[in-house]
């Protein structure tokens, strides 16, 4: 009975853990560390901004599942892609992404679809400006009956043992299911330049939520999607004369009250006489602040990734090492992501920085 009680004990810490910081941070939005597998998550401008004519992404992501027997917070991304000339030297960029996040013993979910498209515009040899927008739908829900209340603990006052009793009611003013659909709106501009064999580079900002839709499944009740702001570049340089190169990459994100930076880099190797394999290792230091505002490391992320012919995958492990970290046991969570990409014809295609 005790053990009963000691699980019981912590899920109730985990679940004020996140209802505080549900709270503090208002509604926030996934973030995916293998940035260049989600563009479309992280700036409208991106759409269509490849060599090929079709790109489709797969991204699957779990965190804190060690959590006092929760289910974690899981998350599924996909997306489509299409690259079309516009006269000689300009493209336009139409896509598709889809989301699916659930998290914790209540079935919180969001759900989100977005219709995304792009134009780019060549302003120099090799240099282009992009501009893109996004319009779609979202969705959140949860499930109450599926968790437990002060009201419905009970102790008896003879054995001292402890029960929930979930037929008793739960004292809270709402129950049962709630849902809330809402329109959502995001825009970005982007700036990229190929320099020649393995040498380029993009920059980009954009603005998510332009119209804070109202979030909150719970009726009569209000939370504000605050908008997030994206800053983010990166590039490609080679490493001396060999067939190995790093691809730096950043991404700030502000979005409420919330801070995050995601700053480093992958190797990438290719055998010179096998031009469609490459390797990818590398690793990347994420910082976020907490509820007093402080700025410090949250988690340290490592990176694989093979390229083979049209197919790409990646691997990715986060390492808490922020306020977190003793709850975690210093374990994050895994993320997957697979890209397939199908060249289209010569006419149409221009070389572009590699993410």
């Amino acid at each position: 009975m005790q053990t009963s009680f000691t699980t019981h004990l912590r899920c109730c810490l985990v679940l004020l853990t996140v209802v505080c910081f549900c709270t503090c941070g208002r509604a926030q939005d996934v973030r995916y560390s293998q940035l260049h597998a989600t563009p479309l998550l992280n700036n409208p401008a991106l759409t269509g901004v490849m060599n090929e004519a079709l790109r489709v992404t797969l991204n699957y992501q779990t965190h804190y599942m060690t959590l006092a027997d929760t289910e974690g917070f899981q998350n599924v991304a996909a997306a489509v892609e299409v690259r079309r000339s516009v006269g000689r030297q300009n493209f336009f960029g139409l896509g598709v992404q889809v989301q699916h996040d659930r998290a914790g013993s209540s079935d919180f979910v969001r759900s989100q679809g977005l219709l995304s498209g792009s134009y780019q515009q060549q302003i120099a040899d090799g240099h282009y400006l992009s501009g893109g927008a996004q319009l779609g739908v979202g969705q959140r829900g949860y499930d109450l009956n599926k968790l437990w209340f002060s009201e419905q603990y009970f102790v008896d006052p003879v054995s001292r043992a402890a029960y929930i009793d979930r037929s008793l009611p739960s004292g809270e003013p709402f129950g049962g299911r709630g849902m809330q659909l809402y329109m959502d709106v995001n825009a970005g501009l982007a700036y990229y330049a190929t320099l020649g064999e393995r040498r380029g580079f993009y920059l980009g900002g954009a603005v998510y939520h332009l119209t804070a839709p109202n979030v909150s499944p719970i009726p009569e009740q209000s939370d504000v999607l605050a908008r997030r702001y994206v800053l983010q570049g990166g590039g490609e340089l080679p490493l001396g004369e060999g067939d190995m190169s790093i691809l730096p990459a950043l991404r700030v994100a502000v979005q409420g009250p919330s801070r995050s930076t995601l700053v480093g880099a992958n190797l990438r190797y290719t055998e010179g006489r096998w031009r469609e394999v490459a390797l990818r290792f590398g690793s990347y230091l994420q910082f976020t602040n907490d509820r007093d505002d402080r700025t410090g490391l949250g988690a340290v992320v490592a990176m694989a990734g093979l390229e083979y012919e049209a197919y790409q995958l990646g691997l990715s492990y986060d390492v808490i090492v922020g306020a977190l970290q003793q709850v975690t046991a210093s374990r994050g969570g895994f993320e997957l992501s697979m890209i397939y990409t199908r060249a289209g014809s010569r006419r149409q295609r221009v070389t572009c920085p590699t993410f």
